[in-house]
């Protein structure tokens, strides 16, 4: 049974017509690889589930509750957290307060995080506590906004692009993180651009191009279409 749906999405900035009816769903805890060359259309789809961009017409819904045309922070309350690419943590505050700025109550029968679990996913922050958010590296900032949207205790978590520019060493601790929070029953959509991280962690992949889905399957799957990976995902 699909945690999160979409169906017929589209969405636009100004004239530009990014999303051409979008349909996809996602199952509780599961890990979903949302895949493809800049500009196919990958975060926009997640601004437009998140309230960030609004979608033109459609439905999104979580757990059958339509979702689609709300403010970012209703759909926050409503279940649905969001890593985004810029990171955006608040530089001036400390990381226990940056964190502290992310607890809310959840939505029911979500898993309940707590800072010290996410002070064990990542024991640097833990070093770092006291220090301000600006002042922490790349990789820690990182670190940061996902600690900070897993302690809203959302039911799906949106992460766009979370190993970009990250040194190979914090790209495995990220990716292990993201394992383990769906097998703790938080269902995942990955924007990746690395095919061989997104393989690894899912077990659903599904490609995007020109803003529409161009295949959806397993991580074999794709592995085994030489032309999908060779259309849509390679680099000329």
């Amino acid at each position: 049974m699909s945690l999160l749906e979409v169906k017929g999405l589209h969405a636009h900035y100004g004239k530009s017509h990014i999303l051409h009816g979008i349909d996809m769903e996602v199952p509780e805890s599961s890990i979903v690889s949302l895949l493809g060359r800049n500009g196919s259309g990958r975060s926009t789809l997640l601004k437009a589930m998140m309230g960030l961009v609004p979608p033109t017409s459609g439905t999104v819904t979580l757990d059958s509750q339509p979702l689609a045309g709300q403010r970012p922070y209703a759909i926050c309350r409503q279940g649905i957290g969001y890593v985004p690419e810029e990171r955006l943590v608040f530089p001036n505050l400390t990381v226990d307060e940056n964190m502290s700025m992310g607890i809310q109550k959840g939505a029911p029968g979500a898993h309940h995080w707590s800072v010290e679990e996410m002070y064990d996913y990542f024991p640097r922050l833990r070093e770092r506590r006291s220090i301000r958010a600006g002042y922490l590296s790349g990789g820690e900032q990182q670190m940061l906004t996902i600690c900070r949207s897993l302690l809203g205790n959302p039911r799906v978590l949106l992460i766009d692009e979370p190993t970009e520019g990250l040194a190979p060493r914090i790209v495995e601790v990220v990716m292990e993180v993201i394992l383990d929070i769906g097998r703790r029953g938080v269902a995942v959509v990955l924007v990746e651009q690395k095919l061989t991280i997104a393989l690894k962690v899912a077990q659903q992949v599904m490609v995007m191009g020109h803003g529409e889905l161009v295949f959806r399957g397993t991580p074999a799957e794709l592995d085994a279409n030489r032309d999908v990976r060779r259309n849509w995902l390679e680099v000329a």
